[in-house]
């Protein structure tokens, strides 16, 4: 099978993922619930795991990176700690479902959506300068989108929201494993990602990375395996946020993830997918009959003029091409770049992907 759709998730793992996974269904347990080796393993390995994605996001002190089961997991906490009703949210005009959906949850929710032409980012900036003030109670962005592969000027963005005091919620989604991803540079109040994505670990694995000083909202409430007699949670982190029996199995494929990217570095990978979607993008346009929403990243979405993007993508499973097509959840991208009829067909590469792939590809269609 060719896969073209780590955009959703990778499918394609460095050895040491799952093996690292089997070894801890096999010797570790659940940390704080017992001092016997398999739970002291198991502490440990979460400590490892917080410890490394700090350095790697660059967070002040391990505690503040929350496990979480995905990323929506994590933006449901981030926004649910900093949105209440009534309040101003401003977000782009690319975001998911998983931003979009809560901040409906919430209700009574005044959303200012900045638009702006696909992968032009000074617009982009300039439409965040007018629509952040100090009424906004939080921005909402994501770093990458994940139909357009366009990455968002977050510079500008978090540079915007420190100068006007409004916290700031980055969706990494995308980018984590891909571009760089920086906490303490941003200011960040939140920043959110899968691990099943860009970070090559096992799905039901996420981040929450939480800015110095934040004292966010318990999502659920449980044991913790700390301070039992309080029927309130801790309010430490990252006690606070990571009630009930932890995925530790998942967390040992996530480190040894993470790894992965921090020996390859972000910018090889980076360069590596984008040379392989641009080779499709290329052969796309000399084709002819597609439109190419081409952002020179490791997302690239078309639109066939001559069928529609699930007959295609439905064709291309029947020739062993792993791809998506729709609106991968985000209506409000296809809205904002004039999709929102047909949805699209997506490529999204990883770093075992392969120009001779793009190739053969190119061949079927």
């Amino acid at each position: 099978m060719i896969y073209f759709d780590s955009a959703a998730t990778t499918l394609q793992k460095p050895a040491a993922v799952p093996a690292a996974v089997a070894d801890a269904i096999h010797t570790m347990t659940t940390p704080g619930r017992g001092d016997h080796p398999a739970a002291r393993l198991a502490a440990e390995l979460m400590l490892r795991c917080r410890t490394e994605a700090a350095e790697l996001f660059d967070v002040s002190q391990p505690d503040n990176v929350i496990l979480t089961a995905n990323a929506t997991h994590a933006l449901n906490i981030a926004i649910k700690s900093l949105v209440s009703p009534g309040d101003t949210v401003v977000i782009s005009g690319y975001e998911h479902n998983a931003v979009t959906r809560p901040l409906h949850a919430i209700g009574n929710v005044s959303v200012r959506i900045v638009n702006g032409r696909l992968f032009d980012p000074e617009q982009m900036a300039e439409g965040f300068r007018r629509a952040v003030d100090r009424s906004v109670s939080a921005v909402v962005c994501t770093h990458m989108s994940n139909v357009f592969g366009y990455v968002l000027p977050m510079d500008d963005i978090a540079a915007i929201c420190r100068e006007r005091g409004v916290p700031l919620i980055v969706d990494a989604s995308q980018s984590a494993g891909i571009h760089p991803v920086s906490l303490r540079r941003w200011g960040a109040a939140y920043v959110a990602m899968p691990g099943h994505k860009g970070l090559y670990g096992p799905q039901g694995t996420g981040l929450l990375l939480c800015g110095e000083g934040r004292r966010p909202r318990a999502l659920l409430e449980g044991g913790t395996g700390s301070l039992s007699r309080l029927q309130e949670m801790p309010d430490f982190l990252p006690d606070r946020l990571e009630a009930g029996t932890q995925n530790v199995h998942g967390a040992a494929g996530l480190l040894e993830g993470m790894r992965f990217v921090g020996r390859m570095g972000v910018e090889r990978i980076a360069r590596r997918e984008g040379e392989v979607m641009a080779a499709l993008a290329a052969g796309l346009k000399k084709k002819g009959g597609y439109q190419v929403f081409d952002g020179r990243s490791s997302v690239l979405s078309v639109v066939p003029q001559r069928t529609d993007p699930e007959t295609l993508a439905d064709r291309l499973a029947a020739k062993g091409v792993a791809v998506r097509a729709g609106l991968h959840c985000a209506p409000l991208a296809h809205v904002t770049a004039g999709t929102a009829e047909t949805g699209t067909l997506r490529f999204s590469a990883s770093l075992f992907n392969t120009a001779e792939e793009a190739e053969q590809v190119l061949e079927m269609l």
